[in-house]
C-alpha cells in the first residue's frame, strides 16, 4: 500500500491475482493426480500382480527350483518399490495440495483487504447483478472445497489400503518363499522318537521363524498368516478346514508306511495338535501334575517341558472328569507370540515361545460333570474363553500380553462342552458359541452380542460348523440346524435323523457332513438340507472331520482313518490304520498330518 495515498499499487493487485490463479491452477492439478492415482491403484493393486501369483503357484508345486525362488524374490523387491513409490507419490501430493490451497487463501484474503469495497450499484450496475456475481464465487470455493476435501479422503484411503495390501502381500510371499528352505528332516533325537523312513524328504512347514513378516502395529499376525498356520483345535477359525496341500492319503502305522516319526508324550490328554511354524504344542495332565510340550515339526524332538503349578487360586482338589473327557481335554492356542492352555481345574496360562511362563490365573474350579473340554481361540491379541459352567455361563475375552480381562459377558444357557468358532462374513469377524438354548454370536473385540437364535437343546458337545453365510448346530437328543446368519437370523431346514454328541460336523458351500458318535457319517445339501448319503464306518467317533483339498479325514477311536471325497456320492479313497487308538482330532501342514493319539503324537507324509 502506498503510504501517501493510501492506496494499493495495482503491480501488487495483479501480482496477488497471478499467483492466486496459479494456486488454484496447481491444486486442480495435484487433485486430478491424486485422483487418478487412487483408481489405478484399485484396478491394478502392484502388491498383488498375476505374475507374482504365477510364480508362487509354481513355487508351491516345486519348492525346490532356486530360480522359480529367486525370481519371486525378485518380483517382491519390484512390488515393494511400486509401494513405496506409490505412497511416496500420493503423500507429497497431499503436501503439495495442501501448500497450494494455503497459498490460494492467503492471497485471496490479501487481495479482500486491499480493494477497495465497490459501491452496491455502480456504473449503473442492478443490486442483483453483484447479488449473482457473489452467489458463483460461493459456489466456485463450495465446489473447489468439496473437490480437495474428496481428495484428500482418497489419498488417506490409497495410503491406507497399500498399507493392508503389502501387510497380505508380503505375508504370502514371505510364507511361501521360506517355509520350503529346510533340505530334510532334522536329527530325529532319542529315546522316543521313532526314525523317519525316507529322511532326505523335507516337512513342508514354515520353520524359518526369522523370515520378515509384516505384523500390524498392534503386534498380532494378520488373518492371512493365521490361516497359513494350525494355531488352534480344528485348524483357524475352529471351523474344520484347512488350506493346506500335499495331504498324505495312504499310510500305516504297523508296517512304518508313511510314518515319519511318532513321539511318546509323557502325560494323557485328549486335546488335538496345534502347530505355528515348525512347532506343535499340546498339554497334558495327570492327577499330580499338568505340563505343556513344544515339540519340534521336523523332527518330533520334544523342544521344552512347562510345568504348570504355583498358580495363585489353583485348586487343591482334582475335579471329577470322565474318561472320555480327561484332565487336559481342551486344545490350546498360539498367535506366535505365546502358546496358552487351560487345564480341568481352570487353571489357564500363557507361555512365551521358549516355555517360560508370561502369566497365568485360575477361573474358578469349572462345575460340570464330564469336565472342561471346550478349547481356547485367539483373535488379533484377544484369547477368546467359551466358559459355560452350571450357575455362571459366561464368554470372555483376556489380553494375551498380560491376561486382564478386556470384557466378560454373561450368558443365560446350560452347561456346554463345546468349543468356539470364529469366522469371517465378509462383513465382520464373528464369534459363535453353542450351548442350550442358542446359537449365539459376539464381538470377539468387544464381546457385545450380536444375534442370537434358539435351536439346539441338551448338553451340548459339538461344536459348530460353517460355510458360505450357514451355521450347522448339532446335538444328540436335539437337532441338526441350518441357520442362516445376519442382524435377523433364521432356520434355513432342520433333521433329527442322524446327531452327533461329541464330533462336530464340517461344511462346504455345498455340502453338510455330520459324523455321529456311533460311528455313522451323512452327507446333506448345505442349503436344501436334503439327504445325500449316509454310510456306516463301524466303529464309535470321538475326532472331528476335517476337510482339506476336497476331502473328509475321519479318524474312528480305534485310529483308523477313513479319507473321502467331500462329495454328495459317498467315495472311500483310502483306509489308514495308526496302530494305536485315539479321540483327538488331526491337524496339518503343507504335506504332513499329525495325529495325537492314546500315548503317542505321529507325523505322517508322503
Amino acid at each position: 500500500m502506498n503510504m501517501k495515498t493510501g492506496k494499493t499499487p495495482f503491480n501488487t493487485i495483479r501480482l496477488l491475482e497471478n499467483i492466486s490463479l496459479g494456486s488454484a491452477v496447481f491444486a486442480v492439478i495435484f487433485c486430478v493426480l491424486i485422483i487418478v492415482n487412487f483408481i489405478q491403484v484399485k484396478r491394478a493393486d502392484p502388491l498383488n500382480t498375476a505374475a507374482m501369483t504365477s510364480l508362487v503357484e509354481k513355487l508351491q508345486n516345486d519348492p525346490g527350483n532356486e530360480q522359480i525362488r529367486q525370481e519371486v524374490r525378485t518380483l517382491d523387491l519390484l512390488a515393494r518399490k511400486a509401494f513405496f513409490t506409490t505412497q511416496w507419490q500420493v503423500r507429497t501430493g497431499g503436501y503439495l495440495l495442501f501448500i497450494s490451497i494455503l497459498i490460494l487463501v492467503t492471497c485471496v484474503k490479501a487481495l479482500e483487504l486491499m480493494r477497495v469495497k465497490l459501491p452496491d450499484a455502480p456504473f449503473g450496475k442492478p443490486a442483483v447483478f453483484w447479488e449473482t456475481r457473489i452467489l458463483k464465487r460461493h459456489w466456485l470455493v463450495y465446489s473447489g472445497a468439496g473437490l480437495v476435501v474428496l481428495t484428500l479422503l482418497l489419498a488417506w484411503f490409497t495410503h491406507n489400503d497399500l498399507g493392508k495390501d503389502l501387510e497380505t502381500a508380503v505375508t504370502r510371499e514371505s510364507q511361501t518363499v521360506n517355509r520350503d528352505k529346510g533340505s530334510g528332516v532334522r536329527d530325529q533325537g532319542s529315546g522316543n522318537q521313532k526314525p523317519a523312513a525316507g529322511s532326505s524328504d523335507s516337512i513342508k512347514v514354515n520353520h524359518d521363524s526369522s523370515s520378515s513378516i509384516l505384523h500390524p502395529a498392534s503386534n498380532y499376525p494378520s488373518w492371512q498368516e493365521v490361516k497359513l498356520n494350525f494355531p488352534s483345535f480344528r485348524g483357524p477359525g475352529s471351523i474344520g478346514i484347512t488350506e493346506r496341500t500335499n495331504i498324505p492319503a495312504s499310510w500305516d502305522g504297523k508296517s512304518g508306511k508313511n510314518i515319519k516319526w511318532k513321539t511318546a508324550i509323557p502325560l494323557p490328554g485328549n486335546n488335538s495338535p496345534v502347530i505355528w511354524n515348525d512347532r506343535i504344542y499340546l498339554s497334558g495332565a495327570s492327577e499330580s501334575k499338568r505340563e505343556v510340550y513344544c515339540i519340534d515339526a521336523l523332527s518330533g524332538k520334544i523342544l521344552w517341558t512347562s510345568t504348570v503349578d504355583k498358580i495363585q487360586g489353583s485348586p487343591s482338589q482334582v475335579p471329577g472328569v470322565s474318561k472320555e473327557t480327561g484332565l487336559a481335554a481342551p486344545s490350546l492356542t498360539t498367535e506366535g507370540l505365546r502358546v496358552y492352555a487351560i487345564f480341568a481345574n481352570g487353571d489357564l496360562i500363557a507361555l512365551d515361545m521358549d516355555g517360560k511362563k508370561v502369566w497365568a490365573k485360575n477361573l474358578g474350579m469349572p462345575a460340570n460333570h464330564y469336565g472342561h473340554s471346550s478349547s481356547l481361540l485367539m483373535y488379533h491379541d484377544i484369547l477368546l474363553i467359551q466358559y459355560d459352567q452350571r450357575g455362571a455361563p459366561e464368554v470372555m475375552g483376556l489380553s494375551g500380553k498380560t491376561g486382564e480381562q478386556v470384557w466378560k459377558t454373561s450368558r443365560n444357557v446350560k452347561i456346554s462342552w463345546a468349543s468356539p468358532s470364529l469366522i469371517n462374513t465378509g462383513k465382520r469377524m464373528e464369534l459363535l458359541l453353542s450351548a442350550e438354548p442358542c446359537v449365539a454370536s459376539y464381538d470377539p473385540l468387544t464381546g457385545k452380542e450380536l444375534w442370537k437364535l434358539d435351536c439346539i437343546s441338551g448338553e451340548v458337545g459339538p461344536s459348530l460348523a460353517y460355510a458360505n453365510g450357514i451355521v450347522y448346530s448339532v446335538n444328540e437328543y436335539s437337532t441338526l440346524s441350518a441357520v442362516q446368519i445376519g442382524i435377523t437370523p433364521r432356520v434355513l431346514w432342520e433333521n433329527n435323523e442322524f446327531l452327533s454328541d461329541v464330533p462336530s460336523p464340517v461344511a462346504t458351500d455345498k455340502y453338510l457332513f455330520v459324523i455321529t458318535s456311533y460311528g455313522t457319517g451323512v452327507c446333506y445339501d448345505a442349503v436344501a438340507g436334503t439327504k445325500y448319503w449316509e454310510h456306516d464306518f463301524g466303529n464309535p467317533v470321538y475326532s472331528s472331520p476335517m476337510l482339506a483339498e476336497g476331502r473328509i479325514y475321519l479318524l474312528d477311536k480305534r485310529g483308523m482313518m477313513f479319507i473321502f471325497k467331500a462329495d454328495k456320492e459317498f467315495s472311500l479313497i483310502s483306509q489308514c490304520p495308526l496302530g494305536e487308538g485315539s479321540f483327538c482330532t488331526p491337524a496339518f501342514t503343507n504335506g504332513h498330518i499329525f495325529l495325537r493319539a492314546d500315548k503317542n503324537l505321529y507325523c505322517i507324509g508322503k
